[in-house]
């Protein structure tokens, strides 16, 4: 069940259109998204990377690029360890390529999910002292790690942390690069960790008033991007810039792996998007991480001849649809324990099956269908307890409830949205109380909100307005597709396609009589199953046998959806994607 709200704010549209070159439509769609001043609007359409923030903002940056340059001269041996999401791995990577680069003596290593868990351990400080590392530098880790930054320091190691998470206490390192440190200055703090590794390879090489060179910079950049779209950054303020930048050079970029990588995941398009980003390339990437070593990915990145690259991205490509295979089967059954039960505030599912790298992926999938906060637990792949991960809903502060009973955990973490635990088996009944009892959930706080940019009849698509949505890309957390409305559409005939049918292509007509395509993608069934309550059986069979191409009995619904161009046969034509329905 949806709720659906218009988005209605203020502003003299027309006026905003004239002065940008834009149309009111565009520009009632820019201040939907909380662009209100003419500079913001100015650098929401035309910003560049030179207006990013300089780099030495970030406190803590120039005793990080002195050390840096220090460790460089003395050809000291360096590890950057990173962590084994597409973030960890993109950040090492361009750590490893601006230090290298420079004459540095550098190496990478990535901490293994199940034996390591998240981020530096003392594990890893031992394995550097032994290797003879000298310099310590994190990346998308390493702010909270307190005790082994202790040890590594009572060693003798020079320790940099480079990260974007925040801490109530802060590690007694060398330097710290983080925005969310106290004291730090950085105007635009949602920047990911590979965008943080960014930040200093451009302080370093100003300090050393070096020049990166154009095909370097370039990839840097590519990569600071995919880290920031994988990490689900907000694509606003400095985000947006950085996202359009590295996208827009994305298909030039030099990297035999990422090129490697794009062939073998078949994407032709030249404009590749977030979406390939997120839903195609980032997967393979991250599968590593899951299912085997995040050093798979990077020895991807860093290939040197293009065959081994093929090799390897055909690798990551079959760990992925491995993961994927893995995530419907444990999906299924975690559908099948809650429809099981009764349908609680809180779902805690215990999956005894489930990979643990898993869990996560299925909370969020099972977050998505039952409108409520859930968390998946399974065994903790080394035979120490209990190991899971929480997905929640915007009225429901995750860490909050967790920090109410965190007597139950071994460890914990996390924030509103999502958490991680560990804790021992006999607790698990325990945990699943805890939250139910303290939970002040109501039925509404279970119903999924929408919030449509502009109620807009189907005859006011044109392609001219659906080329004009380039302004507002790209999409993405922070700045989502622009979402229309229309009420009493009239469904006339429909066909499921695919093996797998989970697609399904209709046509329309709107209250002019015009006749539009609509595509829908996704739960085909529960669609059906819509038409049959608020028609019959009877009248969804003859929608798809074309029965109702001309009757006068007409089957009206409303309709959220988005309007795209596609190319067919060499001509252009609109379709209208389907959201969500009533």
């Amino acid at each position: 069940m949806t709720k659906w709200f218009i988005t209605a704010k203020k502003a003299d549209f027309d006026e905003i259109g004239r002065k940008f070159g834009i149309s009111p439509i565009i520009a009632r769609l820019i201040r939907n998204r909380d662009i209100i001043k003419e500079e913001d609007i100015r650098t929401y359409l035309n910003g560049t990377i030179e207006e990013m923030p300089d780099p030495f903002l970030l406190k803590g940056m120039d005793k990080t690029v002195t050390i840096l340059a220090q460790k460089i001269h003395a050809h000291a041996p360096i590890r950057i360890i990173g962590d084994y999401d597409v973030d960890g791995i993109c950040a090492a990577f361009i750590l490893y390529k601006g230090l290298t680069f420079l004459g540095g003596n550098a190496e990478t290593a990535i901490p293994h999910r199940m034996k390591d868990g998240y981020g530096l351990n003392e594990n890893l400080i031992l394995e550097a002292i032994e290797a003879g590392i000298d310099t310590i530098i994190t990346c998308d880790n390493g702010i909270s790690a307190i005790e082994p930054i202790k040890l590594a320091k009572e060693k003798g190691q020079t320790v940099i942390v480079t990260d974007h998470h925040e801490s109530s206490e802060l590690p007694p390192a060398d330097a710290i690069v983080d925005p969310w440190q106290p004291g730090c200055p950085y105007p635009f703090k949602k920047i990911c960790g590979g965008t943080v590794a960014l930040k200093v390879i451009e302080a370093l090489y100003a300090h050393l008033a070096a020049e990166i060179p154009k095909v370097l910079h370039d990839e840097l950049f590519c990569f600071a991007a995919i880290a920031t779209i994988c990490d689900v950054m907000e694509l606003c303020g400095e985000n947006r810039i950085l996202v359009k930048y590295g996208l827009a050079h994305l298909r030039k970029c030099e990297n035999l792996g990422l090129k490697a990588l794009i062939e073998v995941s078949a994407i032709a398009s030249e404009k590749i998007t977030p979406y390939h980003i997120g839903f195609i390339l980032g997967p393979c990437l991250n599968a590593t991480g899951r299912l085997d070593t995040a050093e798979r990915a990077l020895n991807l990145l860093m290939a040197a001849d293009y065959a081994e690259a093929i090799k390897l991205a055909d690798e990551l490509k079959n760990l992925n649809e491995n993961r994927k295979e893995m995530t419907l089967k444990g999906f299924e059954a975690s559908v099948r324990a809650v429809d099981e039960t009764k349908l609680s505030a809180v779902l805690v599912l215990y999956l005894k099956d489930l990979h643990e790298s898993l869990a996560g992926i299925v909370a969020g999938r099972l977050r998505e269908r039952y409108c409520r906060p859930v968390f998946v637990l399974t065994d903790d792949a080394l035979g120490e307890g209990i190991k899971g991960s929480g997905r929640s809903i915007p009225a429901y502060d995750m860490y909050q409830e967790m920090c109410k009973c965190k007597e139950l955990f071994t460890k914990f973490g996390g924030h509103k949205q999502a958490a991680g635990l560990s804790m021992i088996p006999d607790n698990i009944e325990k945990f699943r109380q805890a939250l139910n009892e303290n939970a002040f959930l109501c039925e509404d706080d279970f119903i999924e909100k929408i919030n449509i940019d502009i109620a807009m009849p189907l005859s006011y698509v044109t392609k001219e307005l659906i080329q004009e949505f380039d302004f507002l890309e790209p999409f993405g957390n922070g700045n989502p597709k622009p979402l229309f409305a229309q009420k009493d559409i009239t469904l006339l005939n429909g066909r499921v396609m695919g093996k797998a049918k989970r697609a399904a292509k209709y046509t329309i007509s709107d209250n002019d009589g015009k006749k539009h395509y609509l595509l829908h993608f996704g739960d085909i069934e529960a669609f059906d199953n819509f038409l049959c309550e608020k028609f019959s059986a009877e009248q969804k069979e003859a929608l798809y046998k074309g029965y109702y191409l001309n009757n006068d009995s007409p089957l009206k619904i409303s309709i959220t959806y988005y309007p795209d161009l596609v190319s067919y046969k060499g001509k252009e034509e609109i379709r209208i994607v389907i959201k969500d329905y009533c």
